[in-house]
């Protein structure tokens, strides 16, 4: 166990923010997979203040996804203070968490995500700011810098941490990495270090694809916990076998193909009881497309998920599925 401020985290293996991705939906799933703590898709500061309503729905939380980090994004540090406030004010949020680190061009455009990271003061202004203006732990979730000509990850972990911050995740990638190249595990340690004097805890992030990667990150950076991301997507495996593993040793064996499509029926219900039929199965496609990810045979059942329109559609392709790979297992 750990903790973000008061707030007391089982285990040290995070879910990921995922924009798209880490709705009440997905969460539900990972959070009984044993994640330890779970971050929410990113939230327009501006569309709380202007009480957008879909923005709104996206600041729901299930009492059993608790501890969240209910994650924000802005480029202002006086409505993202505004935001926050009313996070504290109408959500179950355990954590309060600021974007510092989206690559999207959409989001630095605002000023916001990975934007903050050119400047370190502005950084602790953020966290004076917002950290003064709540009462619950305010995170953050950075990169190492905007490029490899900006690197300032030491500073940004001092002015998060001196600003009042509770918590860092950092990405070991730049901006202009994207998703691309290996994380720098070597980064993520010396954020650790910068952290350490003023006891915030560091959370790494960054090409931990096992539960092996996750007890080397911790064993080789120091950091607190781990954060899993794409990994998890299709594969909520993950979370389990890598807590699991941490805690026991052992290696647990990867989910049979009849597993993912029973989890992907799973994901589905709950997609379509959160969004309507409609969006939900419209979402449901990528997932869909990430649970037959590596199976073998799924190319042409990929390809009819991603047309399907009704629950029932999605639900026979993904059942045809298995009834075809029965079929290749018994010639």
């Amino acid at each position: 166990m750990w903790t973000v401020g008061d707030v007391l985290i089982p285990n040290r293996v995070v879910l990921a923010p995922m924009a798209g991705v880490t709705n009440i939906a997905f969460r539900r799933i990972v959070k009984r997979f044993g994640a330890g703590l779970i971050y929410t898709e990113m939230v327009s500061d501006q569309g709380i203040l202007m009480q957008n309503k879909r923005t709104l729905a996206m600041l729901t939380i299930d009492p059993e996804e608790r501890p969240v980090a209910l994650q924000l994004f802005g480029g202002d540090a006086e409505t993202l203070a505004r935001a926050a406030a009313y996070v504290e004010a109408y959500t179950d949020a355990d954590i309060i968490d600021i974007n510092l680190g989206c690559p999207a061009p959409k989001i630095n455009k605002l000023d916001a995500g990975a934007k903050w990271l050119l400047s370190p003061e502005r950084v602790y202004d953020l966290y004076r700011t917002v950290s003064t203006a709540v009462h619950r732990p305010v995170t953050a979730k950075i990169r190492l810098g905007w490029d490899d000509d900006h690197l300032y990850y030491v500073e940004l972990a001092q002015a998060i941490a001196e600003g009042g911050g509770a918590a860092i995740a950092v990405h070991g990638r730049t901006r202009a990495q994207m998703y691309e190249g290996r994380a720098d595990w070597e980064a993520i340690a010396r954020v650790k270090a910068a952290a350490a004097p003023y006891g915030v805890p560091v959370i790494g992030n960054g090409d931990v694809t096992s539960p092996e990667a996750a007890r080397r990150m911790l064993e080789e950076t120091g950091v607190d916990a781990v954060m899993i991301g794409r990994a998890a997507l299709g594969n909520p495996w993950i979370i389990y076998r890598t807590v699991h593993h941490l805690r026991t040793g052992e290696l647990l064996p990867e989910p049979t193909p009849e597993e993912k499509i029973d989890m992907a029926f799973r994901h589905l219900d709950e997609l379509v009881r959160l969004k309507g039929e409609r969006v939900g199965v419209r979402e449901m496609r990528k997932h869909a497309a990430w649970y037959l990810k590596g199976l073998r045979g799924a190319a042409a059942v990929k390809e009819a998920a991603q047309r399907a329109e009704t629950a029932a559609e999605m639900t026979a392709i993904l059942r045809g599925y298995l009834t075809a790979d029965a079929a290749l297992v018994s010639r």
